[in-house]
């Protein structure tokens, strides 16, 4: 029990980690890191009231997106704002539930196997920027993961010893980061711009509640997640830090789901990253963590986890149309978004059927 306990500890530890270093990300495109903190209160309500062992956290992909189409804070936070907006209307109504069983598994496994594709080229990617302590991160990640096959002591093991190897290299931590102190309320504006950047973001949103869900609730050993559920509580958390000018948070692939006592361990890592947060610490915590810590724990869990298991399923038993739909899923979902993959498979399988390609 004792043990347990302490594997507990520790996903929520990394978890924390990866979280802090999305934070860090968010504060270069101008979000605010306290006002975040709300986000994750409304993960914690959202987690107990619908009971689902996935937790809400950074996600690189969505800062990415709103920092990049937003021009300016107001018209990024104004994004993340209606995003959230769009996403608790479409759970609130039951529609991505709707969505998952119109689609069928070979697709939505597709979709998930795609994702997995993706997640491998964002840590390729940091891999790049620092290629010393991206190294040391992917190579002490596949070790933990082949002498422990956890994904929690892979993902603290790797974080810990490239965070050691970056300081040893950059020969101490780097310059405390400056941010707006303020916490107070900002009224979003509405343009051409930020309506496309809330549609853009919902969308990627979309399709990376109903993938990630999978991914996660298989980490712990369950089928059909609630997707309606924790998409109305993911954007509950995305309106609460668009109108105070934190940084979006979102479903990710906690590894907390992974761990003896999943709920405990997701509800725990919100407290956290919320207590940190509130008292301000990111600007202090910012200067030890470099975001390339997380990427060989996020390559080993696409290239060993994510691809292998959801690309069998992809095919497993499937009809010829549904293999091809599959297929085409993983494909657009790797080279552009997991909604677009959604789409892409839907509209293969329908005309390889009318058509008589397949049946």
């Amino acid at each position: 029990m004792e043990f347990e306990i302490i594997k507990d500890i520790l996903s929520v530890l990394g978890n924390v980690i990866n979280g802090l270093s999305g934070i860090i990300m968010g504060l270069s495109f101008g979000f605010l890191s306290a006002p975040t903190a709300l986000g994750y209160c409304a993960g914690i309500i959202g987690m107990l009231a619908f009971k689902t062992v996935i937790p809400i956290n950074i996600q690189g992909e969505t800062i990415v997106l709103a920092g990049s189409v937003g021009k300016n804070f107001r018209e990024r936070i104004s994004i993340v704002f209606y995003s959230g907006v769009i996403m608790v209307i479409l759970g609130g109504l039951g529609l991505l539930q709707r969505i998952v069983d119109f689609a069928g598994s070979s697709i939505i496994s597709g979709m998930e196997a795609g994702v997995g594709i993706i997640v491998i080229r964002v840590a390729i990617d940091l891999i790049r920027e620092s290629k010393k302590t991206g190294a040391v991160s992917l190579v002490s990640a596949f070790a933990a993961y082949f002498l422990t096959k956890d994904l929690n002591w892979t993902l603290v093991i790797s974080m810990a010893a490239s965070i050691a190897c970056f300081l040893i290299l950059n020969k101490g931590p780097m310059e405390e980061v400056k941010e707006e102190s303020k916490f107070k309320f900002f009224k979003p504006v509405t343009n051409f711009n930020v309506i496309r950047g809330a549609l853009a973001l919902a969308c990627l949103s979309i399709g990376t509640n109903i993938a990630y869900s999978g991914i996660v609730s298989g980490m712990a050993g369950m089928e059909n997640p609630n997707v309606d559920g924790l998409t109305i509580y993911s954007g509950a958390a995305d309106i609460l830090t668009g109108l105070f000018g934190g940084t979006p948070v979102e479903i990710t692939l906690s590894s907390t789901a992974a761990a003896p006592h999943p709920v405990a361990a997701g509800i725990l890592l919100m407290v956290v990253m919320a207590l940190i947060l509130f008292a301000r610490l990111v600007p202090k915590i910012a200067r030890f963590i470099p975001a390339v810590s997380i990427s060989g724990f996020l390559f080993v869990l696409g290239s060993m986890v994510s691809v292998p298991q959801y690309a069998a399923a992809t095919f497993e038993g499937a009809s010829q149309a549904d293999a091809l739909a599959g297929g085409a899923t993983i494909a657009v979902t790797a080279l552009i978004d997991p909604f677009v993959g959604l789409l892409a498979g839907i509209v293969i399988r329908f005309l390889s059927v009318v058509s008589g390609l397949a049946v």
